[in-house]
């Protein structure tokens, strides 16, 4: 049986590492960086949603020079006027 657990951990990883490949680097930073980077930005898209368990957080995600960068914060962020918002039901990183 531990030998069909460890099966389906590996086919787990496996999935992952294809999601990781599929996606892209996803940088994680804090959101005084992702504020820094959207400002370099003419126009963008950033996509937003609001998450957490006990704490709710805003999560947001944007690509920047073929880099997804990912960032949380408690408050909720605003950006430059030439900034797109999309809303999400969920933000996924791998």
């Amino acid at each position: 049986m531990a030998a069909a657990g460890a099966g389906a951990g590996a086919a787990a990883a496996a999935a992952v590492a294809q999601a990781i490949k599929a996606s892209g680097a996803i940088i994680d930073v804090e959101p005084e960086e992702f504020q820094r980077i959207l400002s370099r930005m003419d126009e963008g898209l950033v996509i937003q949603t609001l998450g957490g368990f006990r704490k709710k957080t805003h999560e947001y995600l944007a690509a920047y020079r073929g880099f997804f960068f990912h960032t949380k914060s408690e408050k909720r962020m605003s950006f430059p006027s030439g900034v797109e918002m999309v809303w999400a039901k969920k933000i996924w990183v791998p």
